[in-house]
Protein backbone atom coordinates (compact mmCIF):
# COMPACT_ATOMS: atom_id res chain seq x y z
CA UNK A 1 0.00 0.00 0.00
CA UNK A 2 1.26 3.62 -0.60
CA UNK A 3 -0.31 6.83 0.29
CA UNK A 4 0.41 9.72 -1.71
CA UNK A 5 0.06 13.61 -0.60
CA UNK A 6 0.69 16.73 -3.31
CA UNK A 7 1.48 19.93 -2.11
CA UNK A 8 2.51 23.26 -3.75
CA UNK A 9 -0.65 24.31 -5.37
CA UNK A 10 -1.69 27.69 -5.49
CA UNK A 11 -2.48 30.79 -7.49
CA UNK A 12 -0.48 31.81 -10.10
CA UNK A 13 0.12 34.70 -13.04
CA UNK A 14 0.46 33.60 -16.48
CA UNK A 15 4.25 33.18 -17.01
CA UNK A 16 5.18 32.37 -13.53
CA UNK A 17 6.46 29.12 -12.01
CA UNK A 18 5.25 26.37 -9.64
CA UNK A 19 6.85 23.57 -7.74
CA UNK A 20 4.60 20.52 -6.63
CA UNK A 21 5.17 17.91 -4.37
CA UNK A 22 4.36 14.57 -3.86
CA UNK A 23 5.04 12.60 -0.28
CA UNK A 24 5.17 8.74 -0.33
CA UNK A 25 4.85 6.57 2.26
CA UNK A 26 6.25 3.02 2.24
CA UNK A 27 9.72 1.56 1.66
CA UNK A 28 9.57 0.41 -1.87
CA UNK A 29 8.74 3.59 -3.55
CA UNK A 30 12.25 3.59 -5.81
CA UNK A 31 10.07 0.32 -7.48
CA UNK A 32 7.20 2.99 -8.51
CA UNK A 33 6.98 4.92 -11.47
CA UNK A 34 5.65 8.07 -10.41
CA UNK A 35 3.15 9.70 -12.86
CA UNK A 36 1.69 13.30 -12.77
CA UNK A 37 -2.03 13.81 -14.13
CA UNK A 38 -4.35 16.55 -14.40
CA UNK A 39 -8.06 17.57 -14.47
CA UNK A 40 -9.54 20.18 -15.39
CA UNK A 41 -13.53 21.28 -14.51
CA UNK A 42 -15.55 19.34 -17.16
CA UNK A 43 -12.62 17.83 -18.53
CA UNK A 44 -11.64 13.55 -18.34
CA UNK A 45 -7.91 13.68 -16.21
CA UNK A 46 -5.36 14.09 -18.77
CA UNK A 47 -1.35 12.37 -18.73
CA UNK A 48 1.30 15.14 -17.56
CA UNK A 49 4.49 13.50 -17.03
CA UNK A 50 6.04 10.19 -15.58
CA UNK A 51 9.43 9.07 -14.51
CA UNK A 52 10.88 6.22 -13.65
CA UNK A 53 11.89 4.47 -10.67
CA UNK A 54 15.53 4.99 -11.06
CA UNK A 55 14.60 8.48 -12.19
CA UNK A 56 16.74 8.15 -15.44
CA UNK A 57 13.76 7.94 -17.82
CA UNK A 58 11.17 11.01 -17.53
CA UNK A 59 8.28 11.04 -20.74
CA UNK A 60 5.94 14.24 -20.80
CA UNK A 61 2.77 14.95 -22.44
CA UNK A 62 3.33 17.42 -25.62
CA UNK A 63 1.03 20.28 -24.12
CA UNK A 64 4.34 20.96 -21.20
CA UNK A 65 6.87 19.00 -22.81
CA UNK A 66 9.80 22.16 -22.67
CA UNK A 67 8.39 24.37 -19.76
CA UNK A 68 7.62 21.33 -17.04
CA UNK A 69 10.13 19.11 -15.60
CA UNK A 70 9.60 16.33 -13.32
CA UNK A 71 12.12 14.86 -10.78
CA UNK A 72 12.23 12.54 -7.49
CA UNK A 73 14.38 11.57 -4.99
CA UNK A 74 14.06 8.04 -3.46
CA UNK A 75 16.15 9.45 -0.01
CA UNK A 76 12.92 11.48 0.57
CA UNK A 77 10.16 9.29 -1.10
CA UNK A 78 9.28 12.10 -2.88
CA UNK A 79 8.33 13.45 -6.56
CA UNK A 80 8.76 16.75 -7.87
CA UNK A 81 6.73 18.65 -10.57
CA UNK A 82 8.73 21.84 -11.67
CA UNK A 83 6.38 23.97 -14.00
CA UNK A 84 7.58 27.10 -15.72
CA UNK A 85 6.05 29.54 -17.89
CA UNK A 86 2.74 28.93 -17.16
CA UNK A 87 -0.65 29.37 -19.25
CA UNK A 88 -4.32 29.63 -17.91
CA UNK A 89 -4.45 26.51 -19.72
CA UNK A 90 -2.92 24.74 -16.98
CA UNK A 91 -5.54 25.49 -14.41
CA UNK A 92 -6.36 21.75 -13.27
CA UNK A 93 -6.48 19.89 -10.25
CA UNK A 94 -2.86 17.60 -10.29
CA UNK A 95 -2.50 14.72 -9.16
CA UNK A 96 0.36 12.20 -8.26
CA UNK A 97 -0.06 8.78 -8.66
CA UNK A 98 2.31 5.52 -8.79
CA UNK A 99 2.56 2.46 -10.84
CA UNK A 100 4.20 -0.98 -10.54
CA UNK A 101 4.31 -1.22 -14.29
CA UNK A 102 7.34 -1.26 -16.37
CA UNK A 103 5.93 0.06 -19.45
CA UNK A 104 5.12 3.42 -20.63
CA UNK A 105 2.07 4.30 -18.21
CA UNK A 106 0.24 7.16 -19.52
CA UNK A 107 -3.32 5.86 -18.89
CA UNK A 108 -4.91 6.55 -15.20
CA UNK A 109 -6.03 3.10 -15.40
CA UNK A 110 -1.94 1.95 -15.42
CA UNK A 111 -1.48 3.52 -11.95
CA UNK A 112 -2.52 1.79 -8.41
CA UNK A 113 -2.40 4.76 -5.97
CA UNK A 114 -3.42 8.25 -6.08
CA UNK A 115 -3.08 11.15 -3.88
CA UNK A 116 -6.56 13.56 -3.30
CA UNK A 117 -4.71 16.25 -5.65
CA UNK A 118 -3.98 19.79 -5.05
CA UNK A 119 -5.43 22.72 -6.94
CA UNK A 120 -3.69 25.02 -10.05
CA UNK A 121 -5.17 28.18 -11.13
CA UNK A 122 -3.08 30.27 -13.79
CA UNK A 123 -4.24 33.68 -13.68
CA UNK A 124 -4.11 35.86 -17.14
Amino acid sequence: QVQLVESGGGLVQAGGSLRLSCAASGRTFSSYVMGWFRQAPGKEREFVAYISGSGRYTYYADSVKGRFTVSRDNAKNTVYLQMNSLKTEDTAVYYCAASNRLQRVILPQDYNYWGQGTQVTVSS
